[in-house]
């Protein structure tokens, strides 16, 4: 099949030209297998309200579309449903914005069911807000009785329902998969098996890195999004035993909110890890602020708060820099440095989750009102209560020891833990 020419087009909206992102997204282009004809940049103050662009430059890129025969026009940011009509009207061709060109992407890599589903569901939330009135007859549903002649249902209110409820539908198939996730994630929880989550930027390395990690074959490659579907493995860690090993969707900058939303339960995985791995592609010029971005996601998910350590990858394209090991003043590892195409480093980064998952102990005394009896049975599930006592007025005075990792999590949960350890300093 002959691939899609393309022309790309760039806006820069202030004075230090933003090259690295216009570079990422022809790697996008590339990776959805399209053939970039030509690029063409602008500079505005504030978007055009008719073309994004400017009047001049819409009518450049129109010819631009003639000379090089293209096929779709692919703009490097978000698009209203107008301004993709309007650009396509005058370019007399296909015009995707840098949303559509990634969900295009997430449709191509999309392998298991549960994926395909999540990708479906985000390219039709996009899809419900660029419905447009066709030219030609709308009114395709009329009465044919007496009392029920006239207009019908139109053909965009039918498609608008349509779409609704299939996103009901799939909505309903994916919380099936989230129960079943869930299932699996408390039968890990009660058998005290950590789990550690891969997270970073696409294209940092996290499927090779699991690869060498677990010789699970995953499919990796030198593009974004090379893997979608979230894999787990058993992994083996010395003075700890049996963890859980998760690869998750790379992050982007600028990710589509449709698709945080539909990746949610996959996401899941992340939120709920004893250990996040940060993968970071050491040789990026720019690996600062992809920290940053993804970063940003996590928030979102409400991970960013999870113990972290730092995997920078790629040091073999880095001169002076061996495989080491990063440790804070505690003495804690923070950052390890490796090649996972080049297997080197890997020992020092099982030595350093080694460390992390070390059970790190906490002890608290905490005054528990009567109505925190959820909270109670939590502490007696994970039998960590130490010694227990009645006040005059029927409050729970106990003494807890649990880990350090799985009291964190509580505290997220219940945000008045904190105020009952004030309440059972106050006893004292």
């Amino acid at each position: 099949m002959d691939k899609d020419r393309a022309i790309l087009v760039h806006l820069y909206f202030s004075q230090t030209k933003d090259v690295e992102n216009l570079l990422e997204f022809q790697t996008l282009a590339e990776s959805a297998g399209v053939e970039v004809s030509a690029i063409l940049t602008t500079s505005r103050q504030a978007p055009h309200i008719k073309y994004y662009v400017g009047q001049g430059k819409a009518e450049e890129i129109a010819e631009a579309v003639k000379s090089f025969g293209a096929t779709v026009v692919l703009v490097n940011h978000q698009l209203s449903p107008a301004q993709t009509r309007n650009l396509q009207s005058l370019c007399d061709c296909r015009v995707v914005d840098r949303t559509g060109l990634i969900l295009d992407i997430f449709a191509q890599r999309a392998r298991s069911h549960e994926g395909k589903l999540q990708v479906e569901l985000a390219q039709l939330r996009h899809l419900s807000t660029r419905l447009v009135r066709r030219l030609g007859n709308q009114d395709q549903q009329k009465g044919g009785a007496v009392g029920l002649r006239g207009p019908g249902e139109t053909q965009l209110e039918t498609d608008r329902r349509l779409i609704k409820v299939r996103i009901q539908q799939l909505q309903n198939r994916l919380e099936k998969v989230n129960k079943q996730r869930n299932q699996n994630r408390k039968t890990r929880q009660k058998a005290d098996i950590p789990t550690i989550s891969l997270v970073g930027y696409t294209n940092a390395g996290k499927s090779t890195l699991f690869n060498a990690l677990t010789q699970a074959g995953v499919y990796a490659a030198d593009q974004l999004f090379a893997t979608l579907d979230p894999t787990l493995r058993r992994l083996h860690i010395q003075d700890v035993g049996t963890a859980i090993l998760a690869d998750t969707v790379g992050f982007i900058r600028f990710l589509p909110h449709d698709l945080v939303s539909a990746f949610k339960s996959t996401l899941q995985e992340t939120t709920e890890a004893s250990l996040l791995l940060h993968v970071i592609d050491g040789s990026d010029e720019r690996k600062n602020e992809n920290i940053d971005a993804v970063n940003l996601v996590l928030d979102e998910i409400n991970a960013l708060d999870l113990p972290t350590l730092l995997v920078y990858n790629k040091v073999d394209k880095l001169d002076g820099v061996d495989p080491h090991i990063d440790y804070n003043d505690s003495g804690v590892p923070i950052g390890v440095y490796l090649s996972a195409q080049q297997e080197q480093g890997i020992d020092l980064l099982l030595e350093a989750i080694q460390a992390r998952l070390k059970n790190e102990l906490v002890r608290e005394r905490l005054l528990l009102p009567l109505t925190s009896g959820q909270i109670y049975a939590k502490f007696c599930q994970q039998r960590c209560i130490l010694a227990e006592q009645f006040t005059d007025f029927g409050d729970r005075l106990i003494e807890i020891e649990v880990d350090k990792v799985q009291w964190q999590k509580w505290l997220k949960q219940h945000p008045e833990l904190e105020e009952f350890i004030e309440f059972a300093q106050w006893e004292e």
